[in-house]
């Protein structure tokens, strides 16, 4: 078991430390050209892929050497539909060290909403597997934009052989080598999924490294070994390992999350460093006690989650069991702003999601103006970078507030040390016979009842009310759905919260139709209630 961590700290020993030039692969690969810049472990926790610092030069070289020779130029932009495997890599420092821009393509998607990401974002190459084959010819007819279509790991109909195009390529060197952008698409929780897309600064590759405050304050370098287990789609896993890239470090990648699978890669690679979302927090700390013992996670330094509300109760336990390791944080695909806060400062600030770490914190009442401290309103920020939603210019002007401030559309409030404490999205919130009230409270509330495994709580049509609270449950054993363990439920929230905050009725649900992100598509159940009242 511990052979495969020493052969990750060996491949890199002698370099680690400080970046000796730009915070770039190609860097590592002339430094420690042998060190493992990616290991991707299948569900069985075997690893399938491993793609030294060399090779990842070399490949995504050649890669934007490809995307060049297709036609593509400064600004122009390439889609990847590919499960967790190496080759997304290959192809997302390609985009980055040529001034393209990269949409990673949800795998989830139908082939409608699939189509819709890869035409909107008006992608000239397509990368795909052919484990997504199915989904990946589906949106031929609806994407012609699309000039040339590339597969891994097999052959599929009208794409050509993405190693047989890589090989064809000369091996020369790149030159003008310019910084790129991911435009990643929001998760479409409130509406049709946009592209969030960032002016390219045109500096040379290397140069521009978004997440440095971040890895700087939660230590990131190159002895850094980082678990993943989320898809690579989402912005957090695509921007934070290839942030570990910059900075020389090790990236294992899991193909699917699995509570166990997760501490014994930790022990397995010794991990350093991760980054996981309040449900998977969920399903490790309902491992059995035995389990939960059996494996050595003392190489962690840090474990970062975000992305979705984490009860209180929940990251006590978390941090009871791993440590002061655990760091918060608050920021979106936009990158306008973000925030950040230790183990220990959240433990001073129960709740709270950090101060500024890029930008400063605004919160803003219904007239525009800002809020006191104490007072909850829409949270914005200032100083960060500017964004827009791709070809969708009133919903770029929304998220903008006429100071030049831009929203994530999310409730809060700060406290007098400048702490920011979310309440919820402000399109989620429920109002109840002229009264606000926030579902992510009682949220926090009823996912800490042993017989729950997830829940969203939405507001509902009333006759009188207006709107009513409803509780949609997902059950750890669906055989004990029914009306006592709706009681029980109830009484158990108002047990713990003001009543009117309770939900005043609960379905039972199969699963809910959350994103491996940790994200809930909230508006599909909200939308569904309306449609049936």
């Amino acid at each position: 078991m511990a052979s495969e961590a020493s052969e990750v700290a060996q491949a890199g020993s002698g370099a680690d430390g400080a970046v000796a030039g730009p915070e770039f692969p190609s860097t590592w690969a002339r430094l420690t050209p042998d060190k493992p810049a990616v290991i991707v472990i299948d569900s069985e926790s075997r690893p399938v892929q491993t793609l030294s610092y060399a090779e990842l030069d070399e490949r995504s070289r050649r890669c934007a050497l490809l995307l060049r020779a297709a036609g593509l130029r400064t600004g122009d932009h390439v889609a990847v539909l590919m499960e967790n495997r190496a080759e997304v890599f290959e192809v997302c420092w390609a985009a980055l060290r040529s001034g393209l821009y990269v949409t990673a393509v949800n795998t989830r998607l139908s082939p409608d909403e699939a189509s819709y990401v890869v035409d909107d974002s008006e992608a000239r190459v397509l990368v795909t597997s052919v484990a997504m084959g199915e989904l990946a010819t589906a949106i031929v007819p609806a994407t012609p934009q699309v000039r040339r279509r590339l597969v891994v790991g097999g052959a599929l109909a009208r794409h050509d052989d993405y190693a047989e195009a890589l090989a064809a390529v000369p091996d020369i060197p790149l030159t003008d080598e310019r910084e790129g952008e991911t435009m990643l698409y929001s998760s479409g929780t409130t509406g049709r999924p946009k592209g969030v897309k960032r002016p390219l600064s045109g500096a040379p590759a290397g140069e521009e490294f978004r997440l440095r405050r971040a890895c700087a304050a939660m230590g990131y370098d190159s002895s850094t070994v980082y678990l993943s287990p989320a898809p690579l789609y989402h912005a957090a896993p695509l921007g934070f390992t290839m942030a570990v890239h910059r900075l020389g470090g090790t990236v294992v990648v899991m193909s699917r999350f699995d509570a166990e699978r997760t501490l014994a890669l930790i022990d397995r690679y010794r991990v350093t460093d991760a980054q996981f979302v309040p449900t998977m927090f969920v399903r490790l700390h309902r491992l059995p006690e035995a389990v939960r013992a059996g494996y050595d996670l003392s190489s962690l330094r840090s474990v970062l989650h975000g992305a979705a509300p984490c009860p209180v109760e929940l990251k006590r336990a978390m941090i009871d069991w791993w440590g002061p390791v655990i760091w918060e944080y608050y920021a979106g695909t936009e990158g306008n702003g973000m925030t950040l806060i230790s183990a220990e400062d959240w433990l001073a600030h129960l709740g709270s999601v950090g101060r500024a770490l890029v930008g400063q914190v605004h919160v803003v009442g219904e007239d525009g103006e800002e809020l006191g401290p104490g007072q909850t309103g829409a949270v914005y920020f200032s100083g960060g970078r500017r964004f827009e939603y791709h070809n969708d210019p009133d919903k770029t002007r929304g998220s903008y507030h006429p100071l030049g401030w831009s929203t994530l559309g999310d409730v809060g409030y700060l406290d007098p040390d400048k702490y920011l404490y979310l309440t919820d999205r402000l399109s989620y919130m429920i109002i109840s016979g002229g009264v606000n009230i926030y579902p992510q409270e009682t949220e926090n509330v009823l996912v800490m009842h042993p017989s729950v495994a997830d829940v969203a709580v939405i507001g509902v049509p009333d006759p009188e009310m207006g709107e009513q609270v409803k509780a949609v449950v997902q059950l750890a054993d669906p055989d004990q759905a029914g009306e006592a363990m709706a009681a029980e439920l109830i009484e158990y929230c108002r047990a713990r919260l003001a009543h009117y905050k309770c939900p005043r009725s609960v379905d039972f649900t199969a699963a809910l139709p959350r994103q491996e992100n940790g994200k809930l598509y909230k508006r599909l159940l909200r939308d569904a209630y309306r449609a049936a009242q």
